[in-house]
């Protein structure tokens, strides 16, 4: 039976739950939980948030909660809180860290969507086959060491960084998501790693970047059971999709280059496809061969192929991270990109360059409506700006890079 709470006031003392039973809380306001040590946080609730961000003091204001990354949770603390329909609360956490106490939280408490990003140093091994997870993402790209994860049953694992440094074990989950580190556009094709019995996955998501290093296909040779397969960025080797014989569905979103794609006759199980925001040259090819199948065997499910692309679409609209801002922020946006790409053309040394990003970064300061995907796409923008030839040329970093945009910015 869920207790009638008061909603506290954020002007006054947060009110302490510690005590509370399961399930009580479903207000918003300010809370006091005893998440790593007595009363040790405060919890700001916020109307409509489901999504919380648990990390290290270094991330600022990105992190709901500050936690260290070696310190232990108390992860029932948040037993007391639920959304107003009744559902656990919060429904999607993303937590900076190395405790691993929330899989077995999850046997009591199931968890909606998780992201996890681990930074220990060491190789560990971590046992999590009884835990209860809809979703789990695992970001590798802050992990210099190595798990060795035992997987539960999920309906969704998705890794990012450098996959390499998962080795699964347990249930394979019903769908697989990779979005590897690629590295700088130019280098030779990126190739998976091998992903040991992830490779029994029968549906496979592989994502990259339209206009960045391409991936080369020739790793999905290991999923031979593969039935789903979903493509989003720039690849390479794509005759290496003929030997996936039991493919069903096939979708091809945001890929500048399908010269090579297989025709459709290729996957005589193929029912459904979708190609969305491909260059104009390979639609026209593949709208052919939709209505040449369709002649011979109806399409059981969805089949359309849409927004096809002309080539200086890619790299003038979709080339730059802001396509799905509204009108007045796009140009915006926009001005303030093509005034660092002018300034980084003509720079000297990397002092230049770090001044074309502090720029580009303060120009944001006082702009409404920046919440985390903005955050998220202009930090996309900087990324893009190293990868300019007079950036490539004076050694930049990444990493560096992104330091001096978080430097300045105050969103």
């Amino acid at each position: 039976m869920r207790l009638p709470v008061e909603r506290s006031d954020p002007v006054t003392a947060p009110r302490d739950v510690s005590g509370l039973p399961e399930g009580s809380v479903s207000e918003w306001g300010q809370y006091r939980i005893s998440l790593t040590g007595p009363h040790s946080h405060v919890l700001t609730i916020n109307p409509g948030q489901g999504r919380l961000v648990i990390g290290g003091a270094g991330m600022g204001k990105k992190a709901d909660l500050h936690v260290a990354a070696d310190e232990a949770i108390n992860w029932s603390a948040f037993a007391p809180f639920i959304t107003p329909a009744g559902s656990p609360w919060p429904r999607h956490i993303d937590y900076h860290g190395n405790d691993t106490a929330f899989f077995g939280w999850s046997k009591g408490r199931r968890i909606e969507h998780f992201c996890w990003s681990p930074a220990f140093a060491e190789s560990r091994s971590v046992k999590a086959d009884a835990a209860n997870i809809h979703s789990l993402f695992l970001r590798l790209d802050t992990l210099p060491g190595r798990l060795h994860l035992t997987l539960p049953a999920l309906y969704n694992l998705g890794l990012s960084g450098d996959v390499s440094r998962l080795a699964a074990a347990g249930e394979v989950p019903a769908m697989l998501a990779l979005t590897p580190r690629l590295g700088r556009a130019g280098e030779a094709p990126y190739a998976l790693p091998d992903l040991g019995q992830l490779h029994r996955a029968s549906s496979v998501t592989l994502g990259g970047k339209p206009m960045g290093r391409p991936i080369s296909l020739k790793g999905l040779q290991a999923f031979t059971g593969l039935e789903s397969l979903s493509l989003w960025g720039s690849f390479a080797d794509w005759e290496s999709l003929a030997g996936l014989r039991a493919l069903r569905n096939l979708e091809i979103r945001f890929v500048p280059d399908l010269a090579d794609l297989p025709p459709l006759d290729t996957w005589p199980h193929l029912d459904r496809l979708i190609a969305f925001n491909i260059d104009e040259t390979a639609g026209k090819r593949l709208r052919a061969q939709m209505k040449m199948r369709e002649k011979l065997r109806a399409w059981d499910d969805h089949a359309s192929v849409s927004k096809l692309r002309k080539p200086e679409w890619w790299q003038g609209e979709y080339g730059r991270p802001f396509s799905a801002w509204n009108t007045r922020m796009a140009k915006a946006a926009n001005a303030a990109y093509d005034a660092a790409v002018t300034a980084i053309a003509t720079a000297e040394n990397a002092t230049d360059i770090k001044a074309a990003i502090v720029a580009f970064a303060d120009r944001f300061n006082a702009m409404k409506g920046i919440e985390t995907t903005e955050r998220e796409d202009l930090g996309e923008a900087v990324v893009q700006f190293c990868a300019l030839p007079r950036a490539v040329a004076l050694g930049i970093d990444e990493d560096a890079a992104l330091g001096w945009f978080d430097e300045v910015r105050d969103y």
